[in-house]
């Protein structure tokens, strides 16, 4: 591996658990594009450049090869694994037969001010990521706010099967749309969509996730 396949690869803090932090980070490398299709990544090259051991790297990529994300190669390390367009326009078409629905269901309900407060704590966070064109940032938290929010349906499978459909998406014209200032605008709908859910708008997020889901997969198309 040279210098540009670690272009973007951060250090690992160590804040919290050191498995979860570098699953995370190493998901939101795949996912954006940080780290690319063809190349074999080893875990113990990986943990010198997160300053870690590569006891817990390794077996973060053996869990991202469970998730679909990555597969080994013998006695060389791990490939992250690359998704056709036929097989990204499944996901998108899941995603939004799945989310959108579940979403306008939550607006319907209600969410009550605790649970605004955290999505709002995450919209902002997505939005700080975005203009810090942290993009391994924005896509972790991107997701942390998606699946929060679809949490509130109370059907933890569900949730479940919406991580599994984001994590073997690809988002590779994220940098693109970084280079373009065009990240910082698209992170606002996460804002957007909870002043909808606020007001109990179930028409207006109906109709915002849908062309967030569409966005996206209009992202993945620019990689």
């Amino acid at each position: 591996m040279t210098e540009d396949e670690f272009k973007g690869l951060p250090k690992v803090s160590g804040r919290r658990n050191l498995r979860d932090e570098v699953i995370e980070t190493l998901r939101g490398a795949v996912i954006s594009g940080g780290m690319r299709p063809g190349v074999v990544y080893s875990a113990p090259t990986l943990a010198e450049r997160f300053g870690v051991s590569a006891t817990p790297v390794r077996e973060a990529m053996l869990d991202l090869v469970k998730e679909g994300l990555m597969e080994t190669v013998r006695n060389k390390g791990f490939r992250v694994t690359e998704p056709t367009e036929h097989e990204l326009d499944n996901f998108t078409e899941l995603r939004a037969l799945i989310e959108v629905p579940t979403v306008r269901r939550i607006a319907e309900s209600g969410v009550d001010e605790d649970a605004l407060r955290r999505l709002r704590e995450l919209a902002g966070a997505v939005e700080r990521a975005a203009a810090a064109n942290d993009l391994i940032g924005h896509v972790t938290v991107d997701m942390e706010f998606h699946l929060a929010l679809l949490g509130l349906a109370g059907n933890e499978h569900l949730v479940e099967v919406v991580r599994s459909l984001r994590a073997r998406s690809r988002i590779y014209g994220l940098k693109v749309l970084a280079d373009r200032g065009h990240l910082i605008p698209s992170s606002r709908e996460h804002s957007e969509l909870v002043d909808l859910i606020e007001a109990q708008d179930a028409d207006g997020v109906e109709d915002l996730m849908r062309r967030h889901i569409g966005h996206v997969r209009g992202i993945w198309a620019a990689g």
